[in-house]
């Protein structure tokens, strides 16, 4: 136990350092086996919050118990809603496993379906499905049918997903939310045909789509792309304005963007700019700003960033969006003044933002500059993730360091779980290297990995040929992983 409060005073003091001015200040004491807080605010949903994510938070609930504080049942569940936020479904799920087996469960079927979408995004949807099937009648309502619904949906599993519709149908618990869910899948998978028959069906049932339907609707005609029916879409959406949102716009100009029309690009973008409201401006401000740096606009997307440094804080997701922005301008430079800058202020760390720019340098062949942020980073303490190690591998395969890749791979493999895929595309040339050099044994070994890790598949098999015929650049080899790491 002491042990493990003492990983979660570390973490915790991590956390202070980064937020000096945090009105939340932590007595930190091991000797007693405590863990206090000398705030009025001295509640179980804030050291929950804060502890690391390698600490199970079962032993620290435990813990409180056992001093004799008291469990708010709606502490835990709002601690539980703030990690899903944040996407540590681990945490929350262990939330509920102590909530299951505590002495009065309160549990309801909201409770439930939430627990069915943590255990789908953190286990995998076989373990999701075990879940589903485990669950009683009485608390199968129709929230649990819409998150059972979903699951199948992230997975792009079409069949399962219909079948689901099918049974929402059947039980009369078919909805907007559902539709709109239908119609999000085909439009992911690029089937208009099916799409339109969800869109007619709701028609035929008078069920109204609202503005989240009709972008769905747009941004599938934006990815053909499909001008006329996506600006004959658009003018409808106009008609009313509980139909259009800034995002709508934002979809419009990726539309334009895709059939190489950058003037009709840049009007949408500027109605969205007058449209992102103060509640939702600094998204709606991060997707103008990538959207004008894809454009190539230096000057607007400057523009844009003034506007994100105006707000009271600069939040982690506008320094990414930015350096992701000037690195599209290859403005390399302006890149590593924003990450200065970054630093400078504290800002909460984001480990997403020293690996986007180790990631840069690995593109552009400055290894040197990556291996300096990740020392950087391991001297003040902070630990790297294994898509940190992902980059760096990549980088020293695709400049012949194959030593080093090697090395570099295996902590990829093992900063991750079972369900994170280290980067796929650096260990082909890692087990080349090895069985040309003899070293079959630590081939075999790096295999056993990450079949382990269930990394042996199509896309594996696409990436090994890829690299071993050398038909891709690093910009491709990247390109997924940036696509996540940013997203």
């Amino acid at each position: 136990m002491v042990k493990l409060l003492q990983q979660s005073v570390a973490g915790l003091k991590s956390w202070y350092k980064c937020n000096p001015t945090s009105l939340m200040v932590f007595r930190f004491s091991t000797n007693s086996q405590t863990l206090a807080s000398s705030s009025e605010e001295d509640n179980l949903r804030k050291l929950v919050r804060y502890t690391p994510s390698t600490v199970s938070v079962i032993p620290i609930i435990n813990q409180w118990v056992n001093e004799g504080k008291t469990v708010d049942y709606e502490d835990l569940k709002k601690a539980i809603k703030y990690l899903r936020a944040v996407r540590r479904f681990n945490h929350a799920l262990q939330i509920y496993e102590w909530i299951n087996n505590s002495e009065h469960p309160h549990l309801s079927s909201r409770d439930v379906a939430v627990r069915l979408d943590l255990i789908s995004k953190a286990r995998g949807l076989e373990a999701a499905e075990e879940y589903f099937a485990s669950i009683p009648d009485t608390l199968r309502a129709s929230c649990v049918y819409i998150a059972l619904l979903n699951c199948y949906a992230d997975a792009k599993s079409l069949i399962k997903a219909e079948d689901t519709m099918q049974k929402m149908r059947d039980l009369g618990n078919a909805d907007l939310v559902t539709y709109n869910v239908m119609m999000n899948l085909y439009a992911k998978m690029g089937d208009l045909k099916k799409l339109h028959s969800v869109v007619q069906e709701m028609e035929d049932k008078g069920i109204a789509g609202n503005a989240f339907s009709y972008t769905i609707r747009l941004n599938a005609y934006a990815s053909v792309p499909d001008i006329k029916e996506m600006e004959k879409l658009l003018m409808k959406m106009e008609e009313d304005p509980l139909l259009i949102e800034w995002n709508g716009y934002a979809v419009a100009a990726k539309g334009y963007m895709r059939a190489g029309d950058v003037e009709k690009a840049s009007e949408v973008l500027n109605k969205c700019e007058h449209l992102s409201k103060e509640k939702n401006a600094r998204l709606a401000n991060e997707v103008i700003l990538s959207l004008y740096a894809s454009m190539g606009k230096k000057n607007d997307v400057y523009r844009i960033w003034n506007k994100l440094k105006n707000r009271r804080k600069v939040c982690s997701s506008s320094y990414l969006s930015m350096i992701s922005g000037l690195e599209k301008l290859d403005d390399i430079d302006g890149a590593e003044k924003i990450f200065a800058e970054c630093e400078a202020k504290e800002v909460y760390f984001d480990i997403r933002i020293p690996n986007l720019l180790i990631a840069i340098y690995c593109r552009k062949g400055q290894l040197g500059k990556a291996e300096s942020i990740m020392e950087r980073l391991l001297e003040s303490g902070k630990r790297p993730n294994y898509r940190t190690w992902d980059h760096l591998a990549l980088g020293y395969c695709l400049h012949h360091q194959t030593e080093k890749a090697v090395e570099t791979l295996k902590k990829a493999i093992f900063a991750s779980d079972p369900l994170q895929k280290p980067n796929i595309h650096s260990w082909p040339s890692c087990v080349d290297y090895l069985q040309s050099n003899g070293d079959t044994e630590r081939a075999e070994e790096i295999k056993k990995w990450l079949e382990e890790r269930g990394l042996f598949s199509a896309e594996c098999e696409r990436s090994d040929n890829c690299i071993r015929n050398g038909n891709c650049g690093s910009e491709e080899l990247y390109e997924t992983e940036e696509l996540e790491e940013t997203g």
